[in-house]
């Protein structure tokens, strides 16, 4: 079992929740709730995984607070 980090994010016309694999070409999809887009997102990578692993563009390292005054 491979693991994937994705990035969610909440679109402020509509609601959805947005998610992504960063540097995963095609991985993305979205969702009512947290567990909808999850499973979305699973599904879309699953599929794309069935022409085989992917090289990825990018590695996800993580998030940082960037404080401005």
């Amino acid at each position: 079992m491979k693991v994937y980090s994705a990035v969610i994010e909440r679109c402020p016309q509509t609601g959805l929740f947005v998610g992504f694999v960063p540097g995963f070409p095609g991985a993305h999809s979205q969702g009512g709730t947290l567990d909808e887009v999850n499973h979305n997102l699973h599904d879309v990578i699953a599929m794309l995984l069935e022409d085989g692993e992917p090289m990825l563009e990018s590695e996800f390292v993580g998030v940082q607070n960037v404080a401005v005054a």
